[in-house]
Parts: structure tokens; C-alpha cells; sequence
């Protein structure tokens, strides 16, 4: 445009514009049509099918749509809601912080931080000591893939078939489940093992039993094979939660770290969702007594603030540091995030939460197990804590995936006043995951498994055996 062109009427409309997209844009929460007309024509794609319901309010364990349809949120947000929505300590702690110490300079030291580091240490095991606080799993996980790199000097990684670690490049480029295709070539020197999954490997033991041990020996000798002999880390999740919520079976974990121990590597354990006691134990790798090389955590640490944690230990930090580890982002080591994650964790001991999760989880598992004796179309029943699932078949023989059966009853459910999610990989069957906030009493416990029951007895397809 020329310095002096008359732009007014350029003004003028971008003026009407903006008065108009003012006005447009204050929905009533119940306004429920035009707020879908707009989330269509204002929201981009993200390569899954957005819902098709409108969420206007959450509290505690429930959530409320724009019908005001009040249900149990077995989902905990995003697998990260640990203690519930709204939470007044959490209210208060992200009000008080916003009035007094909400954001700094990068490479300032500030006292919610420390308290965090501090208490997060103090719940792990030696040597994990020092950590990094950033913002999502993704970028953790990208953190501790590139500090790995640079302790070994080394840059190829394994991950797991089902695996999902977040969408920056190293960790998409180390996880197998989605996001590969379609943007060219990930990182180089990525390797993949067999995703455990002892409902439907193809290991299997004279006895008919998963043969876990074969197939990771298999695995490992096929990355051997692979490799141009620069292995640096192995990246894992206890539980495999996008993939089905495969639990990795008894053994598996410390087996892996031997391998890694052998070919020099690191051991990264990804504990986005089991970490802060979902699955009955502080941490998902006590289960097995195995201390990872880099622990990351995030979604539960927050409770739905975005806050996620590198930890490693003092020789690890110092070497990679020596050996030039640069990672800096702009909400790295945040104040008001580290407040939340501190008071959370605070919550979580002082309130015997990991206790709670544990006998919860055994009640429902125990309900699930009952219910798959009652309908065919329960293939199998899995899980850990409070991180439970249930796979649906159309045949228990051939093990196919009955997907309209488990809309069914994803929409059921719902209209029953339970929000559930079924993951629905083409590669790894068809499997709801439940994993509600870690506080849910007895009472609410078995009002959820009452929906679940009658919304098995009242869709089709279910094969009821009784």
C-alpha cells in the first residue's frame, strides 16, 4: 500500500469485523447449536473427530454439558484431572499465584519451584534428583530423549509398538501407535519393539500363555540387526494407555533395563498418566522396583494446569550439562504451574490418595471381570489402580473388534451420566479406558459401575451369556 493511500475503508471494515465477531463470539453456555455451527467453522482439524457434545461446567468428579446432562468423568479431562475439577486448594493455589507470582524470566529462581523440586525428590527413589519443569508430556519427553543423546553421545532410540509420548519431533519420531505418516521423514535412528500386549501377541508358550520373554528377546535382536550401533535410550510407559491400557506384564520392565544395562543405553519411563499414584503406587515403576535413568511426568502432576517434569539423576545432569544439554523454552520452570504441581502432590500423600486409587481399582477391576462373565462381547479386562479397560470383541474366538458395539455403548453410558472413551487403534483392538480422578468414594465408584451394567444390558450387540 502507498504511504498516503486512504485506507479508511479498509478501517472501517476491519472495524466491522471485529464489532461483529465481538458480538458473535459470547455464546451463552447453552447455546448449543450455534457454539457447534462455530466450533465447525473456527476450530482446525487435529486428525480425530472433535465430540459432539458442548461442556459448559466441571466440578470435582463431574462434568455438565450445555443440556445440563450432569456425568461422572471417567476420563479425568485428559487422562489428567487426578484430584478432580475444581478442587478449592487447587482454586486457591492458582489464585493466589496469579496475584503474586505468575510468570518469570526463564533462568529465574523463584520458591514455588524449588518447594516442587524439592518434594518431588522426596518422594522418588535414589538418585533421581534433579529436575527440569516444563509445560506438556511432549515437551518432556523431547527434553529427555535430547538429554539422553547427549550423556551417551549416542542418538539412536527405542520405543514401544503402542507407545505415545507427545507430538514434537523426537518424541513422535520414538512412539509407533499414531502421527507417523504423512510430513516426511521423522528422526533418524528410530527402533521399535513388539508393543506387549498378552491378549493378543502372537508369542505364545506350549501352554497357551503370553510369552512375553521371547518376544522381547525378539524384538531386541531385530533392533540389533537394525542398528548402526549408536543406541542411546529406550523410551517406555508402564501402562500403555493410548495403545488399550496394556499393563506391561510382571517382569518385563526389569528385563528391559538389562538390555538397555548391556548395550549401554539409558532407560527413559514416560509416566504422563500413571505417575502420582494412579495405579495404586506412587509411581508406576515401584511395581516392579526398576528406577528409570529419566523419569517424566506431566499430565497428573498438574491436574489439568500444563505442567510436565524431566527428572534424572546428579551424574546424568552433570554429564549431559558438560556435554552442552541445552534446553530453554518459555514457560520452562513457570512459578504458577510449580505451585499447582506442589500443592498437588501435597494433596495426594496427605490425603492417602495412592491408597484410595489402589482399593478402588480393585473394586473395579473386580466389577469388570464380573460383567465379562456376564456378556461376550468383553474380551478381555486389564489394567492397574485406577487405570482399568475393558476390550470389546464380536467373537472371543477371532478377537475382532466390535467398534459400533462400543459406540453403542459409549452413547449409552453417556446418556446414562457416564463420560467413558473408547481408544479405537485399528491396530490394537477396540478398548474403553476408565480412569477417573484419583479421589472418587465408593459411593460414586458404584453408581459408575451400575451405568456401566445397564448400559450392557440395554445395547445391542452385547451377547449377553446368562
Amino acid at each position: 500500500m502507498a504511504p498516503h493511500a486512504d485506507n479508511s475503508g479498509l478501517s472501517s471494515l476491519v472495524s466491522t469485523k471485529k464489532l461483529n465477531g465481538s458480538v458473535q463470539s459470547h455464546h451463552d453456555s447453552n447455546d448449543t447449536e450455534a457454539l457447534k455451527r462455530d466450533s465447525k467453522e473456527f476450530l482446525a482439524h487435529v486428525g480425530f473427530q472433535y465430540s459432539d457434545h458442548i461442556i459448559t461446567r466441571a466440578r470435582d468428579l463431574h462434568l455438565y454439558d450445555s443440556n445440563n446432562h450432569k456425568l461422572q468423568d471417567w476420563t479425568s479431562g485428559q487422562m489428567s484431572c487426578l484430584i478432580g475439577h475444581g478442587h478449592p486448594e487447587i482454586v486457591s493455589t492458582i489464585h493466589e499465584s496469579a496475584q503474586n507470582l505468575d510468570h518469570t524470566f526463564s533462568l529465574m529462581i523463584s520458591p514455588p519451584v524449588v518447594n516442587l523440586a524439592k518434594r518431588l525428590a522426596s518422594v522418588l527413589p535414589h538418585p533421581l534428583s534433579k529436575t527440569l519443569f516444563l509445560s506438556t508430556g511432549g515437551e518432556s519427553n523431547e527434553a529427555a530423549i535430547k538429554m539422553a543423546k547427549f550423556y551417551t553421545g549416542k542418538f539412536e532410540i527405542v520405543g514401544l509398538g503402542a507407545s505415545y509420548h507427545g507430538m514434537t519431533a523426537l518424541a513422535q519420531s520414538a512412539q509407533y501407535l499414531y502421527g507417523r505418516q504423512g510430513h516426511g521423514p521423522l528422526m533418524p535412528g528410530s527402533h521399535q519393539l513388539p508393543a506387549p500386549n498378552a491378549y493378543r501377541s502372537i508369542f505364545r508358550k506350549a501352554d497357551g500363555s503370553y510369552d512375553w520373554e521371547t518376544e522381547l528377546d525378539y524384538g531386541w535382536k531385530m533392533i540389533d540387526q537394525a542398528s548402526c550401533g549408536s543406541l542411546a535410550a529406550c523410551i517406555v510407559e508402564c501402562i500403555q494407555s493410548a495403545g488399550g491400557m496394556h499393563v506391561l506384564p510382571p517382569g518385563y520392565l526389569p528385563a528391559l533395563k538389562k538390555h538397555c544395562e548391556r548395550r549401554g543405553m539409558l532407560l527413559i519411563i514416560d509416566e504422563a498418566q500413571t505417575g502420582v499414584g494412579r495405579t495404586g503406587d506412587f509411581f508406576a515403576f515401584n511395581h516392579e522396583n526398576v528406577v528409570p535413568d529419566i523419569l517424566t511426568l506431566s499430565k497428573t502432576l498438574g491436574n489439568g494446569i500444563a505442567i510436565s517434569a524431566v527428572v534424572t539423576t546428579p551424574e546424568i545432569d552433570r554429564v549431559a550439562s558438560e556435554q552442552g544439554f541445552f534446553f530453554i523454552t518459555t514457560h520452562m520452570n513457570d512459578p504458577l504451574p510449580a505451585a499447582v504441581g506442589d500443592k498437588v502432590l501435597e494433596i495426594v500423600v496427605r490425603d492417602n490418595l495412592v491408597e484410595n486409587a489402589r482399593l478402588m481399582g480393585l473394586h473395579l477391576a473386580e466389577a469388570l471381570q464380573t460383567l465379562q462373565s456376564r456378556y461376550g462381547c468383553i474380551g478381555d479386562v486389564r489394567g492397574r489402580g485406577l487405570m482399568q479397560a475393558i476390550e470389546i470383541v464380536a467373537d472371543r474366538d477371532t478377537k475382532a473388534p466390535a467398534r459400533s458395539v462400543a459406540k453403542g455403548l459409549a452413547d449409552k453410558m453417556y446418556e446414562l451420566g457416564l463420560w467413558t472413551y473408547f481408544s479405537n487403534s485399528p491396530a490394537f483392538g477396540c478398548s474403553f479406558r476408565f480412569s477417573p480422578p484419583i479421589t472418587i468414594t465408593r459411593e460414586l465408584l458404584d453408581e459408575a459401575i451400575d451405568i456401566i451394567e445397564r448400559a450392557f444390558a440395554t445395547t445391542e450387540g452385547t451377547m449377553p451369556l446368562y
